[in-house]
């Protein structure tokens, strides 16, 4: 039977899932912001800004859960063929991940709160997200949309990178760095 939580050598469902979920979510929104700021149609764009930021809150969400999880769950230790240098580098490599995560979220809810637009959030029209308290101008709408837009495509690369690295460890090292991450514990283990 496998098991919910992470085991010294491998880990859970629970981990495996938010891992993946936020993964593809994290891809695809980044795909949605490209073609949401390329669309012509303003109709179709509003309605695009507007999935991207109900996904957004999703994802910060998501996110916050998956940091908890992490601080509350063993970390498998990394295979014996893994590196003294990559075995350093692996926590710093996801405390950017983490970090992008919640920075690339926080920022956008930061631009639609600066917006002197003033058009109400609402993610999946379910209720309105009140935004952060800052203050309202052009100045600050022009940064935070530039943060987002580093952060996005900084974290894309990063995401690129990391999907880079596990696929080196499957197909050229062939040690079990990325298996684990798909096949969970047993309760066993």
């Amino acid at each position: 039977m496998q098991s919910l939580t992470n085991t010294p050598t491998r880990y859970g469902w629970a981990t495996i899932v938010l891992h993946w979920l936020i993964g593809i979510i994290f891809i695809g929104q980044f795909a949605l912001g490209v073609v949401m700021v390329r669309t012509i149609s303003q109709r179709t764009s509003f309605e695009l800004i507007q999935l991207h930021k109900s996904i957004g809150f999703l994802l910060l969400g998501l996110i916050i859960l998956r940091i908890a999880w992490r601080f509350g769950n063993a970390v498998p230790a990394l295979p014996a063929s893994v590196g003294t240098l990559e075995c350093r580098a692996a926590p710093l490599v996801h405390f950017a991940l983490y970090a992008f995560q919640i920075a690339l979220p926080l920022s956008g809810w930061a631009l639609v709160s600066v917006s002197t637009l003033e058009i109400p959030t609402m993610p999946f029209d379910l209720f309105v997200m009140p935004n952060l308290p800052l203050a309202e101008s052009d100045a600050a709408e022009n940064f935070w949309s530039a943060a987002h837009w580093y952060l996005a495509y900084a974290g894309i690369v990063l995401v690129a990178l990391h999907i880079a690295a596990a696929l080196r460890h499957h197909f050229l090292l062939r040690d079990t760095v990325l298996t684990r991450m798909i096949t969970p514990s047993s309760g066993g283990e």
